[in-house]
């Protein structure tokens, strides 16, 4: 079973993507943190060192490599994965069960405003503008999050809840 996650940052990709893949028996792979491991740089160096066009890049060779590499795993994408390059159409034509977590701009500046630190995209911005660029930038990527399989709100939901309807997807 190959499983991807999908969604805006903050949205939980990570948290949820290791727990499913712990009830499946499957390897969990977070792709920035496989990027971090290949580069041997953090996800804030090669933006600052290289720039988003090399990052960018680099994560759509390393995605096309996961999705090729046809072992059991989940792996949670980074936020911005499936509007780059080709890659929701890698993401779509691969076989895989893709899973967009969605949630609304509220949800996600609770979850963000504490953390924008470490977070190339956001860590300049201040609490006013940070609401202001989800609004906008989430606009902008949910076409692509929702060419998902599977579309599932977060809002308002326990992490257990989260889990249970994305297990009833894989049934």
């Amino acid at each position: 079973m190959e499983i991807v996650l999908m969604g805006y940052m903050g949205s939980g990709k990570s948290t949820i993507g290791k727990l499913i893949a712990e009830n499946y028996n499957l390897q969990f792979i977070d792709l920035d943190n496989f990027i971090e491991s290949q580069e041997q740089l953090s996800i804030n160096a090669i933006f600052k060192t290289k720039g988003e066009i090399y990052f960018r890049l680099q994560e759509s060779k390393y995605l096309q490599e996961i999705l090729n590499s046809k072992t059991n795993y989940l792996l949670s994408l980074g936020g911005g994965t499936p509007c780059y390059a080709n890659n929701i159409e890698v993401i779509t034509n691969a076989n895989v069960k893709s899973i967009y977590l969605k949630a609304k701009i509220p949800t996600l500046y609770t979850r963000l405003k504490n953390e924008s630190s470490n977070r190339p995209l956001i860590a300049s911005l201040s609490d006013e503008d940070l609401y202001e660029y989800l609004g906008k930038h989430l606009f902008e990527r949910a076409p692509f999050y929702e060419q998902a399989n599977v579309n599932i709100s977060i809002d308002e939901k326990s992490i257990e809840e989260i889990c249970t309807e994305i297990q009833q997807h894989l049934q």
